[in-house]
């Protein structure tokens, strides 16, 4: 009979490195307490490393830097997957992601449609913040940040340069998806969105 910690190794070694665990990936193998104290083991042997409560990975090498770990962003998308809540980008991350701002925001928040929390990760935390439904509806990648990133820079902000990159990134959306996803947008949105159609 192997042991749980033994069957938990061999899963997590199966996965290509920088892979996110979360103990919930290992219920079928023991008690929750048996799972939490063999991933306890695991870290201590460094085999694996704990980025935040409850959220591990097996760090990629890399001979210039060393351990890199998952990014703040691949972090919220596993959260996201595991729970199986939709998240959307705001604020300065959406603006950072678009390409429109250089700063890379120390605090990623999503609105999300499940439960609201913040997660520190190293220097960065994430923060899920709740929303209603109709804020989560858009579909395409380009157009639901773009939807988030113009609600940061505000109606009386934006200027023509930005517009235009906007418009640009906005022409590789899937156009039935940017069709979809502009009747969901504040009208002064709308206006700037249907300039890529």
């Amino acid at each position: 009979m192997e042991s749980v910690e033994f069957q938990i190794e061999k899963k997590i070694k199966a996965k290509s490195k920088g892979t996110l665990f979360f103990p919930d990936d290992f219920s079928q193998l023991g008690s929750s307490e048996s799972i939490r104290k063999a991933l306890q083991r695991l870290e201590e042997k460094e085999i694996i490393r704990r980025i935040a409560q409850g959220i591990y990975t097996r760090p990629i090498e890399s001979k210039y830097i060393g351990e890199v770990l998952p990014s703040a962003e691949e972090v919220a998308k596993g959260i996201a997957k595991r729970d199986r809540i939709r998240i959307v980008p705001t604020g300065v991350y959406a603006l950072n992601a678009l390409g429109l701002s250089t700063q890379v925001p120390m605090k990623l928040v999503f609105l999300t449609d499940g439960a609201p929390r913040e997660i520190k990760i190293g220097k960065r935390s994430i923060k899920f913040k709740k929303t209603t439904p109709k804020n989560l509806l858009a579909k395409g990648e380009i157009s639901s940040l773009v939807i988030q990133a113009l609600r940061e820079i505000g109606i009386d902000n934006i200027t023509p340069s930005e517009e235009d990159k906007i418009i640009a990134l906005l022409k590789k959306e899937n156009v039935n998806l940017l069709k979809q996803d502009i009747e969901l947008a504040p009208i002064w949105i709308q206006k700037i969105m249907k300039k890529a159609l």
